[in-house]
């Protein structure tokens, strides 16, 4: 395989007050790849935060929108625009209700699944035909989570320090599986992230 441009996005909401909250994953995974690669996903440019750099043979923009999470295809489409990235060369990171905690699940198009950042993508790129990576923060009233706290609650609130412990170990997986896909094998980079229940 050569060498392509790729671009990572995470989703998640601008401003401290979203910090570590449930519906930041996709920032927080961003920032911690980006710190294990000695670079850290800042600036200003297209609405977003963003920072490229020669990863595992390929080139890399990882990107951050600072639009909130229901503007975000607006930015990411200004970036793939620019360096004319097809979809399959485009993973988002971000949470989701659907998924127990913690769990990941690497998926290539689909529809939106009620996720407002998902569906701006879509909308503002024309096409679902982007790679998801959708990691678990579980729903109000299953498992172990309190069902009278209502969604936007919980989706805003923050992690505790043992999910915070186990996302760090979650991001290993998540950088291995990037890896593989990256590297031109999709199918070893799925079995790997989508084994992490």
């Amino acid at each position: 395989m050569g060498v392509s441009e790729w671009i990572i996005v995470g989703l998640g909401n601008p401003g401290a007050k979203y910090d570590e909250t449930r519906h930041n994953i996709g920032f927080m995974a961003l920032d911690e790849l980006a710190r294990r690669h000695s670079v850290a996903v800042g600036g200003e440019k297209w609405q977003a935060h963003s920072v490229r750099l020669r990863l595992w043979g390929q080139n890399l923009c990882l990107v951050k929108p600072q639009t909130f999470m229901n503007l975000s295809g607006r930015s990411v489409a200004r970036f793939v625009d620019f360096f004319k990235v097809a979809p399959e060369q485009i993973v988002v990171i971000h949470d989701d209700l659907d998924m127990p905690p913690g769990r990941l699940k690497l998926v290539s198009g689909g529809g939106a699944g009620g996720h407002n950042g998902i569906r701006s993508l879509i909308e503002c790129l024309g096409t679902p035909d982007f790679y998801r990576l959708k990691w678990g923060i579980g729903r109000p009233g299953q498992g172990e989570i309190d069902g009278r706290m209502g969604m936007e609650s919980y989706v805003l609130s923050r992690f505790s320090a043992d999910e915070l412990q186990n996302f760090d170990a979650r991001v290993d997986v998540v950088e291995q599986g990037l890896q593989q896909l990256l590297t031109g094998d999709r199918g070893r980079a799925m079995t790997l992230i989508n084994s992490v229940k």
